[in-house]
Order: C-alpha cells, then sequence, then structure tokens
C-alpha cells in the first residue's frame, strides 16, 4: 500500500514538474482558424460532445444564427463514443470521403480525448500518438486538425483536483503545437467562467465531469469564437429560449475573453 502510494504521488509530482513554468512555455503555435470559414466539420469524441443535444448542432445553429447564408452550405457531422479515448475511433473510416454522409472531404476535424487522458503518463503519451497519426491522416485527406481541450473535473468528482486544468492545458497546446493544430481553449473557458461566478453549474451536479446545459453552451461560444474567428458575443441563438438572456451575455464574453486571450499569448 505505501508503496503504491508512493508511486502515484512521484507520478503526481512528475506530471507537475512537467508543467512547471507553464505560462511561459504555453503560448499556442496556431493562433488563427486554420480554414477560413470551415464548412465541413467532423466532431470526434465522447459523451462531453453528446450531451446536451450534441455540441455540433449548437455551434453550427451558433454559425447560422451569425451568418444565414450559410444555412443550405453548413456540413457538420459528430462521431461519438460514450467513456472512448481517441484511440477508440476508426478515423481512417470516420475522415474517408462519403463513408458517412459527407461526399467531399471534411475541412476541419475537430478532435477531443477523454477527461482523464491529461492525468497519467501513459494516457499522455496515448493521446500523443493517436492525436500525430489521425491529424496526419486527415491533413492527407485534405482537412486540418483542431483539438478540443476539455474542461476539467470539480466536486463530487473523486479525482477533483486544482492541477487538474493546468495538466490539461499543458498536454493539448503542447500536443497542438507538435501537430500544428488549432487547440480550442474550452477548459480555460471554464475555469475562467468559475472564476468570475464560482456558484455556476457548468458540469452535471452528480457527477462533475459531464456538462450541463449551459457548460455545453459556454462550449459552443468558445468552439465558434475559435474556428470562425468571431466574437459570439451579442449572437442571438440562445437554444430556442432556453438560455436566459443574461446567461446567454455572460458565457458569450466569457468564451471570447479567454478566447482572445489565449491566443494572444
Amino acid at each position: 500500500m505505501l508503496y503504491s502510494i508512493a508511486i502515484a504521488r512521484l507520478t503526481l509530482a512528475t506530471l507537475l514538474a512537467g508543467i512547471a513554468g507553464l505560462a511561459g512555455a504555453a503560448a499556442p503555435a496556431v493562433k488563427q482558424p486554420p480554414v477560413d470559414t470551415p464548412k465541413r466539420v467532423l466532431f470526434v469524441g465522447n459523451s462531453y460532445l453528446y450531451y446536451n443535444d450534441s455540441l455540433h448542432n449548437h455551434v453550427r445553429r451558433m454559425a447560422v444564427a451569425a451568418d444565414p447564408s450559410l444555412e443550405k452550405t453548413l456540413q457538420y457531422k459528430s462521431a461519438t463514443i460514450g467513456g472512448a479515448s481517441l484511440a477508440h475511433h476508426n478515423i481512417d473510416h470516420l475522415t474517408q470521403a462519403g463513408r458517412i454522409g459527407i461526399k467531399q472531404p471534411f475541412e476541419l476535424v475537430i478532435l477531443q480525448g477523454g477527461s482523464a487522458a491529461p492525468l497519467s503518463e501513459a494516457r499522455r503519451a496515448q493521446f500523443r500518438d493517436k492525436v500525430k497519426e489521425y491529424s496526419a491522416l486527415i491533413a492527407e485527406r485534405g482537412g486540418k486538425t483542431a483539438l478540443y481541450m476539455t474542461h476539467a473535473y470539480v466536486k463530487p468528482h473523486k479525482r477533483a483536483a486544482p492541477e487538474n486544468i493546468r495538466l490539461t492545458e499543458d498536454l493539448y497546446v503542447s500536443v497542438g503545437n507538435e501537430v500544428g493544430a488549432l487547440v480550442i481553449p474550452v477548459g480555460l473557458a471554464f475555469e475562467e467562467a468559475y472564476r468570475r461566478q464560482p456558484a455556476i453549474k457548468l458540469h452535471k451536479d452528480y457527477d462533475g465531469s459531464h456538462p450541463d446545459l449551459i457548460g455545453t453552451y459556454l462550449a459552443a461560444c468558445t468552439v465558434y469564437a475559435s474556428i470562425y474567428g468571431k466574437s459570439p458575443v451579442g449572437n442571438s441563438y440562445d437554444y430556442y429560449g432556453k438560455i436566459e438572456a443574461k446567461m446567454a451575455t455572460f458565457l458569450q464574453q466569457v468564451a471570447q475573453d479567454t478566447v482572445k486571450k489565449f491566443y494572444g499569448r
């Protein structure tokens, strides 16, 4: 038992040591959308994406609300597996033109890793390897890769810890820079929203892991701002009245401020 505890502490210490001096090392290399007004977009991930009517639906509706002329041209798809890591997805099949109902290759593929991917050396290595493999295939087929930085756990999740968001940030930024991918700072937007309004409920209260509706809305605002390079502030999309106006404005502003600060490093 003592040996196991020692190993666990050593592993955590190693991870934390790897993010020492993060403020100076975590600038994203890609600071602008890699595709001008992406129309064929694929989201690949797990339940963090499909909760609350699926993230891709919200981002698409937000893009159309900002520019109605996109209504007939946007082709969004989402491939999700509950509890999945990137290794569980057949990216070769998903990105072949015509395989999942889109005749032309995807212009942008957004990859979301498992929520625990940043929390162990083995999982970090697996995530890095898969992103390198998948981004190479995506590029071969004419597309660009973006990485969806996940939000961190909060209580009552048993693995909630203050350092998790720094580990997540470090992993996504370092891997994104290695492969030349846009990093979408969703996890940082969650952190900023909680900093501004500590009582806000962005996670499901029963697990401290999955996003609640306003968490998904915040994520959608952050993705929209990142991949289109446009501010979500003032966007009329409110999930058909289900997001209260004051809350929508707050979340839009948090997303815009986070994206601006992140890419401005």
